[in-house]
């Protein structure tokens, strides 16, 4: 029997690579959201321990340069939450991008094995008949045997 070799073997190679690195870039893009999420959570937690502690500062003596240092880290947090929220929409932003890519790359590389499995359902169609004529030969040439004797 002949050994199958699909023509375009490189071709799906070359999409099986591709479809890993873009396993890669959604991993990292992915892990770069993580940190972004991490790090707006913790201006979050921040922002209100400064909230405590003016509840705190309000509720003693009233010390007027402390309540407006807090007010003021206050606002500076949710200016530095609001570039946060930001920087983790377009981290979302990528992840979306690099799952797109993975699915556009994924979808050739199952387009090529598709193909690569017709190719080989071809292949085995073909070795049916060229058995079967080699089959239809060998009864031939065993019936002209039998006629002679």
């Amino acid at each position: 029997m002949a050994r199958f070799r699909y023509r375009m073997q490189s071709i799906l190679d070359i999409k099986e690579k591709l479809e890993n690195q873009a396993r890669q870039e959604l991993a990292s893009a992915q892990a770069a959201l993580n940190e972004e999420l991490d790090r707006l959570e913790a201006l979050k937690e921040r922002k209100a321990g400064y909230e405590a502690e003016a509840a705190g500062l309000l509720s003693g003596t009233l010390k007027l340069l402390d309540i407006e240092e807090n007010k003021t880290a206050i606002m500076k947090m949710e200016e530095y939450i609001f570039l946060q929220t930001e920087r983790v929409r377009i981290a979302q932003k990528q992840v979306e991008k690099a799952r797109e890519h993975l699915q556009e790359v994924m979808q050739e590389r199952k387009m090529h094995e598709k193909l690569k499995e017709h190719a080989f359902e071809a292949f085995l169609e073909e070795e049916k008949k060229q058995e079967g004529k080699e089959v239809d030969e060998l009864t031939s040439y065993t019936y002209g045997q039998k006629k002679k004797v």
